[in-house]
């Protein structure tokens, strides 16, 4: 029996897989468009497992996998084992004799690994503290959509170098996509992941100040500045994010930018309503291409 291919991180496609899974996440997505089914994952069956809260990522991957023939089964931690104490690697073993594939929505990235390591089927990371490889395949596709392709597009990301902007700077580099990170001193993006974004060949900058980064960028993405298990942190962090708010008076230095947030927000804090409900928003068409993204993803990894 061959090993599963796993997608823990978003580099864990080359630039030629990220492509073709992107073709097939817009085949799919143009085939729902007109009415047309796809059953390629019928009889086989997702587990989800989830750690933290979500409305994006479940129900995108088990609307996905029934849109695919297949079936999926939510785990929370509260459901299985997982949550009274039963070691991840005997989770992992036991779910690869009942299931075909498996979504873990957990907090240590650590652990997704070890869910790796143990399964004998492909473990998908649908988020940990670490990386959101699964929005990032959402996010190239929504910017491929909006601008034909990646050549010459320039994005900047403005707030916390959180797990969402650490995958998305890897996924950028993959991609081409010029990018430069404004984050506050203290909130940057890890020095790990910076390296292995320019090791692909990343044309990156980092920078402390907000209109620096989205002077003449073609997208501007931003996400809350107080991630989940971050609440204790609140007032130290709003404080730290003062000036990094993407409002009009910000996106007057980018007077084409397209407005990316991967949901949900925190209207007033790191966007403004004003901004995420204008014609320059993109947000919506983001979160549906979690769903067409997601169930390319699944085809591919279980062909």
């Amino acid at each position: 029996m061959s090993e599963p291919r796993h997608f823990l991180e978003i580099d864990d496609l080359s630039r030629e897989e990220l492509t073709a899974v992107l073709d097939r996440a817009e085949t799919y997505k143009h085939a729902q468009a007109n009415g047309e089914d796809h059953d390629d994952l019928a009889g086989q069956t997702l587990g989800m497992i989830f750690q933290k809260p979500s409305t994006r990522t479940r129900v995108s991957f088990e609307t996905g996998m029934t849109q695919l023939g297949g079936h999926a089964i939510f785990l929370g931690a509260d459901d299985i084992q997982l949550g009274r104490g039963e070691p991840l690697k005997d989770t992992s073993r036991t779910l690869s004799r009942y299931v075909d594939i498996v979504m873990a929505r957990l907090f240590k990235h650590d652990n997704v690994e070890v869910l790796a390591e143990h399964s004998s089927v492909p473990i998908v990371n649908g988020l940990t503290d670490d990386a959101h490889p699964c929005q990032t395949l959402a996010d190239l596709l929504t910017i491929r959509e909006e601008t034909g392709g990646f050549e010459d597009v320039s994005a900047a990301w403005v707030g916390d170098g959180n797990n969402v902007a650490q995958s998305f700077v890897i996924g950028a580099a993959l991609a081409g996509i010029d990018l430069t990170v404004a984050t506050p001193d203290g909130y940057g993006i890890d020095d790990d992941v910076l390296e292995r974004a320019r090791e692909l060949g990343g044309d990156l900058t980092t920078t402390t100040e907000p209109t620096a980064a989205v002077a003449d960028a073609d997208v501007v993405y931003t996400d809350v500045w107080i991630s989940m298990g971050q609440e204790d942190e609140r007032d130290v962090r709003m404080d730290a994010f003062e000036g990094f708010q993407v409002n009009a008076d910000l996106l007057e230095d980018a007077p084409g930018a397209s407005v990316m947030h991967c949901l949900p927000a925190h209207r007033g804090e790191e966007i403004t309503d004003e901004v995420i409900e204008s014609d320059r928003s993109i947000v919506f068409d983001q979160a549906e291409n979690r769903l067409h993204a997601q169930k390319a993803l699944l085809s591919w990894l279980l062909e």
